[in-house]
């Protein structure tokens, strides 16, 4: 299941026409060496929000880069899948790249992006959560910091924003401060935001990571191989709307357990 597919039918909100194809040639950042975002998406039953997201995502121009998209759907069960489904057997834009990967389990986060790294083939690889708490319009700022130059990974941070702090419920919001102090402490780091899901790679510093982790611990997996390889992330402020768990949030206090677990493990044995 992993053929180029669409998101792109006439009167559909996902519709991006010819006159929206993104400018590589008056993009003043770009770069020829550049030429395609893969834009990895992990989904697990967000029904509510998946096409407003695709189609927020079909309207920002990635810094001219041509958009390889791929979503892989991690066992859904409240209709999301029969809306990719669809999607599969519409038409496709030529500068519009997209694969579909089912998972017929549910097996979490972490592997939904392992199987979707797999299968990138940009230039440069993001991720995109599919709810709607993170902007796809903060991306270019991040990715203009690889095609500068100025960073080989890139994280977008939710506390460099006052607004998107005020954004978090309590618990959430010093979970997330706690778990960056300790991925500081553990490797030596500066940075503000270990959690947040919008992170930049290159290709060859990614997909040269064996990720073991099937869930959240994702995140604090990707950070603590990263750090440990030597590579300093740079971060860009973002914006950020949190949701309540009665909106469809899934991660709990276990998970924030987990990340702990997690930053020790792949501190000192892995």
């Amino acid at each position: 299941m992993q053929d180029k597919l669409s998101v792109a039918v006439t009167g559909s909100p996902l519709e991006e026409t010819a006159s929206q194809k993104p400018s590589t040639e008056n993009h003043p950042d770009f770069m020829p060496t550049y030429k395609t975002v893969s834009i990895l998406i992990p989904v697990f039953n967000e029904v509510n929000s998946l096409e407003a997201l695709l189609a927020k995502l079909a309207g920002v121009d990635f810094c001219g880069l041509k958009k390889e998209w791929i979503i892989v759907d991690d066992g859904s069960n409240d209709g999301t899948r029969a809306i990719l489904e669809r999607l599969k057997a519409e038409g496709c834009p030529s500068y519009l790249s997209q694969k579909i990967i089912f998972h017929e389990h549910n097996k979490g986060k972490g592997a939904a992006l392992r199987t979707a790294i797999q299968e990138a083939t940009g230039d440069i690889i993001v991720i995109q959560d599919a709810d709607l708490e993170y902007d796809p319009a903060d991306y270019p700022a991040l990715i203009e910091k690889i095609i500068a130059g100025e960073a080989d990974v890139v994280y977008g941070s939710r506390f460099q924003s006052r607004v998107s702090q005020k954004a978090f419920a309590g618990l959430h919001y010093w979970g997330n401060k706690l778990l960056t102090q300790i991925t500081n402490l553990l490797f030596g780091a500066k940075i503000t935001d270990m959690e947040t899901c919008y992170k930049a790679f290159k290709p060859e510093l990614i997909k040269t990571v064996k990720i073991r982790s099937d869930r959240f611990d994702f995140e604090p997996e990707i950070t603590a191989k990263v750090l440990k390889q030597g590579c300093k992330i740079v971060e860009v402020p973002i914006s950020y709307h949190g949701r309540q768990f009665h909106e469809g949030k899934k991660i709990t206090w276990l998970d924030g357990l987990f990340a702990i677990k997690a930053l020790i493990r792949f501190r000192f044995f892995d």
